[in-house]
């Protein structure tokens, strides 16, 4: 439209004293305006890649399959100095996943997936008695007497928040919760799922055990199971609380549960890097992060092909729109979602090298809603340059200072300035780990958005000044 309104003004002037004059062209489109037309790069690389791959788990074959499609795309897209930089890392595969519970009630099967690390619970399983706790809080103030010998049941329900602010909060229980409960002697680890739905897909994820500390089977419930768990834990204090006074010995609720995953060793990660070379061979260069690895029980649409295809469309824009003052790196950063282990070789690599801003976009494929920065002092005429052009698609600017993303966070981490485009992570969290991390959970007018939200960011920092950014 505003091309087409551009060449009516010239058509305009077509008569000037009764004689026809040449018409100069209208002006090329920008960045921006190239991102609000009909290609749509972010929706065609993320289809593809959950298309012809599907789900990218770190360290696997089907991780390696995505990284040479990856070199394969961004090269055919006109990028340069398209490469892979692997690294190795240890590698932990999934296996049977089954919980039942066993007693006092009829068995009843629950939906359960084993955390990222978990130990096996060997062929034949285990049972044992379910100790509650309403939080990991809770769990850390228990004596171990309370949790030897019992498998740990944390039920932490998140909520909901637009910002995802209650992910570091409630996600504790499943970060470091095993960890937790195997200091204190517990068999086995079941966390309530860190997530917002009411599904019955349970929520993968890392945990992580210390130095020193025995791995212990740990497993997430989906939601509705963890709420049934709860439910049989209040009906058995209640009997106890009856039985006891009567002289009963209350029988205790008991977990079956059947975990087999197995870590597999050092196996072969990378990460695929792409440029658009600046016109300035002095200008620090901008990065742009996504990462490439997917969990394995979805196909890594929203987390996080879509954050690949963002910020790849956004700079094939700028790249189309006119070259830039500054080269724009582009980043696919390998197995982030097993240990960030991409982003820290990342920064092994390259840490010393000059980098004038570093973004990325994790969080899923809906609005972008709020911009915060994180930049020098020098950068504030920048930052309202940003923030104006903005506005323009409904974007509001935070008044906290941005945090980066994990495969940028090391660089963040050492000083390199940073900008994070808020997504609305409302329903982000009914998502997350799941196997519903599909396709059709994308919004292509959302994802249109964050697209131009990006270009028009990315152009205004790849032709930023040294005085703006150093």
């Amino acid at each position: 439209m505003k091309n087409s309104l551009r060449t009516l003004a010239l058509a305009s002037a077509v008569l000037v004293a009764g004689s026809a004059v040449a018409i100069p062209p209208p002006p090329p489109p920008t960045a921006t305006e190239l991102a609000q037309s009909g290609d749509d790069p972010a929706w065609s690389i993320t289809e593809d890649l959950t298309t012809e791959i599907g789900p990218r788990m770190a360290g696997t074959e089907a991780e390696s399959a995505a990284r040479r499609w990856a070199v394969a795309r961004l090269q055919a897209m006109g990028f340069a100095n398209v490469r892979e930089e692997q690294f190795d890392m240890p590698v932990w595969v999934r296996g049977e996943e089954e919980a039942s519970l066993v007693g006092p009630f009829l068995p009843q099967k629950l939906a359960i997936t084993a955390l990222g690390n978990s130990a096996s619970t060997g062929a034949k399983g285990i049972e044992g008695d379910i100790v509650y706790f309403p939080s990991y809080d809770a769990l850390v103030a228990a004596p171990e007497a309370q949790v030897k010998g019992k498998i740990v049941f944390i039920d932490h329900q998140m909520e909901r928040a637009q910002d995802g602010s209650g992910y570091g909060q409630y996600g504790r229980g499943r970060f470091i919760g095993a960890n937790a409960a195997s200091k204190k002697g517990a068999i086995a680890v079941v966390i309530r799922s860190i997530g917002t739905d009411n599904h019955r897909t349970p929520h993968t994820g890392g945990t992580n055990f210390e130095k020193g500390v025995t791995p212990i089977p740990a497993g997430a419930l989906s939601n509705p199971d963890a709420d049934q768990l709860v439910r049989q834990w209040q009906r058995t204090l209640r009997m106890r609380t009856k039985e006891t006074a009567l002289g009963y010995t209350p029988e205790p609720l008991r977990l079956k549960l059947l975990l087999t995953p197995k870590q597999v060793g050092q196996q072969h990660s990378g990460n695929v890097i792409a440029e658009v070379p600046g016109s300035d061979p002095n200008a620090s260069p901008v990065i742009i992060a996504c990462h490439l690895d997917s969990w394995d029980l979805g196909t890594g649409a929203i987390d996080d092909g879509a954050g690949c295809g963002i910020i790849t469309a956004a700079a094939k824009h700028v790249m189309t729109a006119r070259q830039p003052r500054r080269t724009i790196r582009v980043l696919w950063a390998g197995a982030e979602e097993v240990g960030v282990f991409g982003g820290k070789a990342y920064f092994e690599k390259h840490g010393t090298e000059k980098h004038a801003v570093a973004l990325e976009s994790d969080f899923g494929a809906d609005r972008v809603w709020r911009v915060d920065f994180k930049l020098p002092a020098s950068a504030k005429a920048l930052e309202d340059r940003i923030a104006a052009e903005l506005s323009a698609f409904g974007i509001v600017r935070g008044k906290e200072p941005a945090g980066g993303g994990a495969d940028i966070g090391a660089l963040v981490a050492a000083g390199v300035p940073t900008l994070d485009l808020q997504q609305d992570g409302t329903r982000y969290f009914d998502l997350h780990h799941t196997p519903d991390d599909t396709l059709d959970k994308i919004d292509p007018v959302q994802l249109r958005q964050n697209v131009v939200a990006w270009t028009a960011t990315l152009a205004i920092l790849a032709n930023s000044s040294d005085a703006e950014l150093p």
